[in-house]
């Protein structure tokens, strides 16, 4: 006789073996209805999993996060049912739940259309109505593969003659569709009422280029359809502000195909970037910073001494030459740790700390790289804290309090921390793990600080603290880190000598505030929507003139507030004003400044901001001097709008 406990802590009894969507009827007529699924022991199960033992149960619905994996887990079986039922020669092979959505993989003779997507959405809402029971049946592998081949899904026999031999195989059926999967889904089709079809595109079977192009539908699904038209307002918003369409815009930069993942940035994009490289180096010295450079290419020697051809090669990039191998950097840590290991040092000395914006380069796969948020070739503002044990909770508290001041400077402030713990593929014993993860979850309660913890997401070489920052349209993007490593300092031969005369191996605490320059731009771009606040804007104001009769007291306007340190240009040319305004405005210049005959008789400029607000007129030196007031404060002080 099964007893149940549930989440609240209340118990009940059955005299029979009872499923999760009996359990959610004992409790109420609304839940039953409501369970997509259910947790069992903490094992997230079908509404029609039996429990036949005592068990702590809990009832899963579109209201769980747990409830809204198996809704988009179901929706992609819902598509590839419609896709075989509106294309019986396609091929199903596998269709994953990734981050607000999911997706399906097809082998189809000829490229789906925008056409076939609305036609396969609407076949999708049709099987939906349909209410179709959703059943689980398990077969032995083999004759798995033989149901498969026999059907012609060739994929799918693939991926089950892979599977070793003793492991049951489960298979989900809905109508006359069945598909390989693990589960767990939905109990019937009609519980899947917020979907949407958002793309093509084409990729490798198992993601392999040597292997034949499928093509991808990719799609969304929510618990409502509230929920599912918030977010396409969120989607159809961060289309508009798209680093990409932003970049060509404003003429930033751009990638061509001579250097894939290669940015070339132009004069504006240069200029944003110049402005965050020139405000970390002070945000540098401000706390101690040693700036610091190291070669870009070392021999592979070094990087087999330090962990990473080990554990990282099949991202780097290699190159030869009088017979040896080199490679470029992916990170600095290993140049940071030749530099520390030129010379003596004492335990009087440390903290140490360098930083360096190092260039570095990683091979990622091409179908991952995306505008400058995900590159080859990069920057980061990387900096290396070598130091005692003792020091260490100083150090992360020190670095938390940095980075929050240069987040709110930037804009951010809805900010969340997590501890990224061991990887499965690491170096370094348990002890090692152990210990490291303690002294980061020390050092960030002596902080004040709430995190959550991410278990196998570590470095391979330390765990680390993140710092998710939320945008303006709610995404949150993982920027800053700090790591406790012991191990590559070790395995590089870094020392110190202690207060006992001995040599010991320094902690290396790896920092980044912005990380990669280039996605760090990207992020602001979107955040901004373009609209870079006036000290991060690359240029801050156009002085513009409404006849050749002003184009003197512009151009002298102009050359004052260069001088005073602002980037600034001006607009003669013979177009109206308002053309010119408006041209301005679209480029998200912040402030705009116009002199007809009357500001030049007063000696005074028409004071324009980006969103139209007017300030009225005002004399040179009183428009510098709020400028300046907004641009040392970041923004925190001086005109609105």
């Amino acid at each position: 006789m099964p007893v149940i406990t549930l989440p609240d802590g209340s118990q009940r009894s059955f005299d029979h073996p009872v499923t999760i969507a009996e359990v959610a009827a004992s409790i109420g007529a609304g839940l039953a209805k409501a369970a997509l699924a259910g947790r069992v022991n903490d094992r997230l199960v079908d509404t029609s999993y039996v429990i036949d033992g005592d068990a702590r149960v809990a009832i899963v619905t579109d209201k769980d996060p747990d409830g809204l994996e198996v809704i988009r887990h179901s929706t992609a079986h819902l598509l590839a049912q419609a896709v075989k039922q509106l294309f019986p020669e396609a091929q199903v092979t596998i269709g994953p739940v990734i981050e607000d959505g999911f997706y399906y993989d097809f082998a189809y003779p000829r490229g789906f259309t925008p056409e076939d997507l609305a036609a396969i959405e609407a076949k999708m809402t049709e099987l939906a109505r349909a209410d179709l029971p959703v059943s689980r049946r398990v077969m032995p592998r083999d004759e798995a593969v033989e149901y498969f081949r026999s059907i012609g899904e060739i994929y799918k026999a693939e991926i089950i003659a892979g599977i070793p031999a003793n492991e049951p195989i489960s298979l989900y059926g809905q109508g006359d569709w069945v598909d390989l999967c693990r589960g767990p889904h939905v109990p019937s089709t009609g519980k899947l009422k917020a979907f949407k079809l958002t793309k093509l595109a084409g990729a490798y079977w198992r993601g392999d280029s040597r292997n034949e192009m499928l093509q991808r539908i990719y799609g969304t699904a929510w618990g409502d359809r509230k929920q599912l038209d918030a977010y396409l307002t969120r989607v159809e918003e961060a289309e508009k502000r798209d680093h990409r369409r932003i970049g060509r815009e404003l003429d930033l930069f751009h990638i061509q195909e001579e250097g894939p993942g290669l940015v070339f940035w132009h004069p504006k994009g240069w200029a944003i970037w110049q402005v965050i490289e020139q405000y970390m180096r002070g945000v540098y010295r401000a706390s101690g910073y040693q700036e610091v450079r190291g070669p870009q290419v070392l021999d592979v020697t070094l990087w087999k001494k330090s962990g990473h051809w080990d554990n990282y090669q099949d991202n780097m990039f290699f190159t030869e030459s009088e017979k040896r191998t080199y490679a470029l950097k992916p990170m600095n840590c290993p140049g940071h740790v030749q530099i520390f290991n030129h010379g003596l040092h004492s335990y009087r000395d440390l903290p140490l700390r360098y930083g360096e914006f190092g260039a570095c380069h990683r091979n990622e796969p091409s179908g991952g790289l995306h505008g400058i948020l995900r590159v080859r070739g990069f920057t980061q503002d990387d900096g290396h804290i070598f130091c005692t044990d003792e020091q260490i909770e100083g150090e992360v508290t020190a670095f938390h309090r940095q980075a929050l001041a240069v987040y709110e400077d930037f804009g951010f402030k809805d900010l969340q921390i997590k501890i990224a713990l061991r990887p499965q593929k690491r170096i370094g014993s348990d002890e090692f793990w152990d210990r490291t993860e303690g002294m980061l979850r020390k050092a960030l309660a002596a902080a004040g600080v709430e995190w959550e913890e991410l278990p196998g997401e570590g470095a391979f070489y330390a765990p680390k603290v993140e710092y998710h920052l939320r945008d303006a349209i709610g995404r949150t993007w993982q920027l800053g880190t700090m790591q406790i490593d012991y191990m590559m300092p070790a395995r590089l031969g870094a020392e110190y000598v202690g207060a006992d005369s001995a040599r010991h191996v320094p902690a290396m605490l790896h920092r980044a505030i912005v990380g990669s320059m280039e996605r760090f731009i990207g992020i602001l771009l979107e955040h901004h929507a373009g609209k870079l606040p006036a000290w991060l804007a690359p240029i801050q104001v156009v002085v513009m003139s409404i006849t050749d009769r002003q184009d003197a007291y512009v151009r002298q306007v102009t050359e004052s507030l260069k001088n005073q340190g602002f980037r600034v240009e001006s607009d003669l040319r013979n177009e109206k004003v308002g053309f010119k305004i408006r041209e301005h405005t679209l480029q998200r210049v912040p402030y705009l400044l116009v002199a007809g005959d009357k500001e030049v008789a007063a000696n005074l400029l028409a004071v324009r901001t980006l969103s139209g607000k007017d300030l009225g007129a005002m004399a040179l030196e009183t428009f510098a001097e709020r400028l300046r007031i907004e641009l040392d404060s970041r923004g925190r002080k001086g005109v609105e709008g």
